[in-house]
């Protein structure tokens, strides 16, 4: 991961932030593809998701086309974004078919071919001053293991934690504050 990304990023969070307007779909794109041609992975891979509701649950930012799925609950026990943000811990899967997960947000078309599954994901909590504000998932998609492209790798955890700062000020300016 280089340096070069996180400042990409942190351009476009600024232009985001001195724009007098809400976040627009064209800047959720910009900040997810960004961020998934640092792991090489499509933009449909990285998911963006913001606490809501006094920290009751968490919505997505990116996709965009999950914003309007729903909310995952806090108190949930097999979602993994829930688990990343109540524990404050990252988190790499590399055989996340076998591990029980709320797969509702797998089934939503999102321009990829039917019977894709996520198989490898990597997670990690958002914060800002030291408070979570959201989570940041990474994922490889394939129908089979093989198709998902290679495993994640500590060193790809760490760099996914590296963006989390400026990911933390992109999801306090999508939420307005």
């Amino acid at each position: 991961m280089s340096e070069r990304l996180v400042t990409e990023l942190g351009r476009i969070v600024n232009a985001v932030q001195k724009s007098a307007t809400p976040v627009d779909s064209e800047n959720l794109a910009r900040v997810g593809e960004q961020v998934a041609k640092a792991f090489s992975v499509k933009p449909d891979e990285v998911a963006i998701l913001a606490l809501i509701e006094q920290g009751k649950f968490l919505k997505f930012l990116i996709p965009e086309k999950l914003q309007a799925i729903g909310t995952i609950p806090m108190t949930s026990t097999n979602a993994l974004a829930a688990r990343t943000a109540r524990e404050k811990r990252p988190e790499l899967v590399n055989n996340f078919t076998a591990a029980r997960h709320a797969s509702v947000f797998e089934g939503v078309p999102l321009g990829r071919r039917h019977g894709e599954l996520i198989h490898k994901i990597m997670s990690a909590p958002v914060t800002v001053e030291n408070k979570v504000v959201g989570v940041v998932q990474i994922s490889r998609k394939g129908r089979t293991a093989t198709d998902a492209g290679p495993d994640f790798t500590q060193k790809d955890l760490r760099d996914l934690v590296s963006l989390t700062d400026v990911l933390g000020r992109f999801i306090k300016t999508c939420q307005g504050s």
